[in-house]
């Protein structure tokens, strides 16, 4: 066994290319800004043993400064574990946050899973019986915007870029709308990107908890009952955690509903498919506490006979997905036209999340070397280091 001698958690900042910030500047508020950049954190996490093993994990979508603070509350815990007693420590850390969201739990849990892989000289899809070596893959837009030429500021953009897509090799898109959440705009979105790109694609909504009412999100999920949508997730402003107004809008649509990004863990999400409020569940292996809790929803949706589709992008959600049955879909999460996926540029070995890392068959690899398969950057971490926590 291999005793935990040392956490790092390095926090560090990187520019995202042709993106603003709209309101708070959070990701998903960025959007296009031709010759703009904004300054983006995120942070990383380092576990070493006192036998020489480490761990390693580079935040994608959870680097918030909530989720920091998470982390940071989080990880003295760890110290003088056993690094290999991954189900014994996420029992315990998920106690530790009872009271708080969890979103800090899952890049320590991800570090330690690499950990793990690289201790036994394989990636971790393995250590999880992993059998799907490339994933298909769907292109997940920003959201839309006014004003400034370019990006998608339109119904005609997100219609060009669905069809640029499709050339690329995707076989599926799923739209992010405006943050206005107008139901006549976002319904006339969804009609006009299906007549653009015909049956040749997979269509998916997600509002991101736009609409304002449920009767907007009725509104505009009859559009996609027209247009042959695949799934309509997260539609209005309840943020994605009424059981029961799902369940009401599910008996009102004929399109699958996708819920459960806002609800963390295995309890919360059996809770929403017994209330009978989704069709598929969504889970994240940073934002539900790992890859371990992960691979538990997974089980938990199979068992309930439903798919179970992973939010965002990032080499550990790759190697979960691996081992999962229930799963239809990789989310290349956010693209848009000139437009990069805001995720740290910390990969010296390939390993990409931008919108040209798919293969003319739609789908990514999955990374094949020990732990979670990608050779980070630390040079470019550490020269953009803005703090540096350590617990011993």
């Amino acid at each position: 066994m291999s005793r935990i001698q040392r956490v790092e958690v390095h926090v560090f900042q990187f520019d995202a290319r042709n993106l603003v910030p709209k309101g708070g500047g959070a990701v998903g508020a960025l959007h296009y800004g031709a010759g703009g950049s904004t300054r983006l954190t995120k942070y990383a996490v380092r576990v070493l043993t006192a036998n020489g093993l480490v761990g390693e994990y580079v935040t994608h979508w959870v680097g918030s400064a909530a989720a920091l603070g998470s982390t940071i509350m989080l990880a003295p815990y760890l110290v003088g574990r056993e690094a290999e007693q991954r189900e014994g420590i996420y029992d315990d850390l998920k106690r530790e946050s009872r009271q708080f969201d969890h979103m800090g739990h899952g890049p320590l849990d991800i570090a330690l899973w690499d950990l793990a892989g690289r201790k036994y000289g394989v990636p971790v899809s393995e250590l999880l019986g992993g059998y799907r070596h490339r994933l298909p893959t769907y292109a997940s837009t920003y959201h839309a915007q006014r004003g400034e030429a370019g990006g998608l500021n339109c119904k005609e953009a997100f219609g060009d870029f669905a069809v640029a897509c499709h050339e690329m090799g995707y076989r599926a898109f799923k739209i992010h709308g405006w943050n206005e959440g107008d139901k006549r705009e976002e319904a006339a979105n969804v009609l006009h990107v299906r007549s653009r790109v015909g049956d040749s694609m997979e269509l998916m909504l997600d509002p991101a908890c736009e609409l304002r009412t449920f009767a907007d999100a009725l509104y505009v999920g009859r559009a996609c009952d027209e247009a042959g949508y695949f799934w309509y997730e997260d539609p209005f402003r309840d943020s994605g955690v009424s059981a029961y107004a799902h369940r009401k809008l599910r008996q009102s649509l004929q399109t699958p509903i996708l819920q459960t990004e806002h609800v963390r863990g295995v309890e919360p999400k059996a809770d929403f498919l017994i209330a009978e409020a989704t069709d598929f569940l969504r889970v994240d292996p940073e934002y539900d506490m790992g890859i371990t809790g992960c691979m538990k929803i997974a089980h938990i949706a199979e068992g309930f006979g439903v798919d179970c589709e992973i939010h965002a992008s990032g080499p550990a959600h790759r190697h979960c997905m691996s081992a999962m049955r229930n799963s239809n879909y990789y989310e290349m999460a956010l693209v848009g036209p000139d437009m990069p996926n805001a995720v740290p540029p910390v990969y010296r070995c390939g390993y990409s999340d931008q919108l040209d890392a798919i293969g003319r068959d739609g789908c990514v690899d999955v990374p094949t070397g020990p732990g979670l398969g990608v050779d980070y950057d630390w040079d470019f971490i550490e020269r953009n280091r803005t703090a540096l926590h350590v617990f011993e």
